[in-house]
């Protein structure tokens, strides 16, 4: 293949090498890379050096006229002007030029062709050229020769740091998105989630230009009617795990789109968290992790190549990135129709949240700003104290808008399309962490699976008094002992004591967006009075 040009970005490198093949880029990973090696499934094994996870105190945002009026400025957004943004991007070419290869992946964003934007990534390292051709759409061979200017670029320089003197610069990790250009910058962390979640931060300042909600949840589809679900939640909730479903099939793990259309996946590939895997408990991805794949910072026999996926002494942050056609059962392409159900997945630590309840939308729209879950911050002996955690629409660090606008983008889909809104609480019942259970995993697959058939849309329900939420009290396979939180604890004081502070947790968090909230949202918050 013929060295692709790269001088109208001021790359003057002369071997340039796009969209090169899985084992190409293995190929010279293995030759380049001293610590790449392959898996004993055949999957690449490539480190990140010292950053193994994203740097969200360093991603900067451009702040111009052009987008300035529609970002949610603050710690989430952290402001940069144009001329330490160009300093950054003139150091990071500076040091592209040094090298002696690039490679250039260019592939999509959206898998619906009337929303998608051409992504190019622009790279030393071939596991970020391999993490990346995992992660985007890839395009056809006649889709690529027609490929032609892209909507963005990425210059990935993540081996080389950012300059601590530049304004703005609080470390020598740097990721800069301008908005305006939508040029993004890499310096100082060779961590590819960056590259990731640094379309995903664009994609959620486009799409709702166009009155399109982007989402950070996974989505899977009925094989008879198309018709979607969406499952929201953070880290530990169990997202990635419900999502892996053998009745339903698979659009994505991660980061979605609903438009007037329905709802379709952004990327081309999984990025799933490695620690703990096994064949037992996670099969579809486990499978998943053969040639092709790519798995971070994960520790493995030398002699072997055999992973341990337990073994936490580079990361607990150990991933698998893998094109979604590699999950048996995954809808390709991954689009579907308007979902039927949305449903709010919880780790409450606290023990206090219903295993599953019914939200109205003015509920929806409160606990979506919320985005709460909690973990458990304790000993070994398990005596603990959850420590709760609020990330507004279940994807805080990579909302570009305030989250009202994607809440009021949410309410009217939901309105438009008679989605119905659950909070399933993946976590513990019965008490906290030392006196009550962690929910089985086989109670919440059988609330899923209730939710999908429509077993819960006429159930019983109760109100819970302070959450106001419609608890459901009889769900197939679950024991209703469990399912109205205040009744499975044996102790009633504790109960009273440990939701009136989950309670009022809820409120103070929630006091960052109540003036941007309508009064009927902020009023389905939990009653303090109670």
């Amino acid at each position: 293949m013929d060295s692709f040009d790269l001088r109208s970005y001021g790359l003057s490198v002369s071997d340039v090498r796009r969209n090169q093949s899985p084992a190409k880029l293995y190929a010279e990973a293995l030759a380049q890379e001293k610590d790449c090696v392959i898996a004993d499934t055949g999957a690449l094994i490539a480190f990140s050096g010292a950053k193994t996870g994203r740097s969200p105190s360093d991603k900067r945002i451009v702040r111009e006229p052009f987008s300035e009026h529609d970002v949610w400025w603050g710690t989430v957004n952290i402001p940069i002007n144009l001329d330490a943004f160009e300093i950054n991007l003139e150091r990071a070419k500076d040091y592209l030029n040094t090298r002696r290869r690039l490679y250039v992946v260019d592939g999509f964003a959206g898998w619906d062709p009337r929303y998608r934007i051409k992504v190019r990534v622009i790279c030393s390292r071939p596991y970020h050229a391999l993490f990346m051709h995992t992660m985007l759409i890839r395009p056809s061979a006649a889709e690529l020769a027609d490929f032609g200017e892209p909507d963005s670029v990425i210059f990935n320089a993540g081996q080389f740091p950012a300059n601590r003197r530049t304004a703005s610069m609080t470390s020598k990790t740097s990721v800069d998105l301008n908005l305006h250009t939508r040029e993004m910058v890499i310096l100082g962390t060779e961590y590819a989630g960056e590259m990731k979640k640094g379309v995903f931060t664009l994609m959620n300042y486009l799409m709702p230009m166009r009155g399109i909600l982007s989402m950070h949840c996974s989505a899977t589809a009925d094989p008879a009617t198309g018709k979607s679900s969406l499952l929201f939640g953070l880290s530990g909730t169990g997202k990635t795990t419900l999502s892996a479903d053998p009745k339903r099939q698979l659009i994505g793990d991660d980061e979605h789109c609903w438009s007037d259309d329905g709802v379709f996946n952004i990327e081309g590939g999984c990025y799933a968290k490695a620690i703990d895997l096994s064949e037992e408990s996670e099969p579809d991805i486990y499978h998943a992790l053969r040639f092709g794949a790519v798995l971070e910072n994960v520790v493995y026999d030398h002699d072997t190549h055999r992973v341990d996926f337990s073994d936490t002494t580079i990361t607990q942050n150990t991933r698998g990135a893998y094109p979604i056609e590699f999950i048996t059962g995954a809808r390709i392409p991954c689009v579907a129709g308007h979902p039927t159900d949305l449903i709010f997945l919880t780790c409450d630590a606290h023990g206090v949240l219903p295993p599953v309840s019914r939200l109205t939308p003015a509920q929806a729209m409160y606990h979506f700003m919320s985005g709460y879950t909690a973990r458990v911050a304790g000993t070994e002996m398990g005596v603990s104290d959850p420590v709760a955690t609020f990330s507004p629409c279940f994807g805080g660090p990579f909302l570009t808008c305030h989250p009202a606008r994607y809440a009021a983008l949410l309410a009217d889909k939901m309105r438009r399309h008679a989605a119905r809104v659950w909070l399933v609480n993946t976590g513990w019942s019965g008490g906290s962490p030392g006196a009550g259970s962690r929910i089985k995993l086989r109670y919440t697959r059988a609330i899923i699976d209730a939710i999908h058939t429509g077993a819960l849309a006429e159930a019983p329900t109760e109100a819970d008094p302070v959450f106001g939420v419609e608890a459901v009290t009889a769900c197939p396979g679950v024991p209703v002992e469990m399912l109205v939180p205040r009744r499975a604890w044996s102790d009633s004081a504790a109960y009273e004591a440990t939701v009136r502070k989950l309670a009022k947790l809820f409120h103070d968090n929630f006091q960052k967006y109540a003036a941007n909230a309508a009064p009927e949202v902020v009023a389905a918050g939990p009653r303090m009075d109670a």
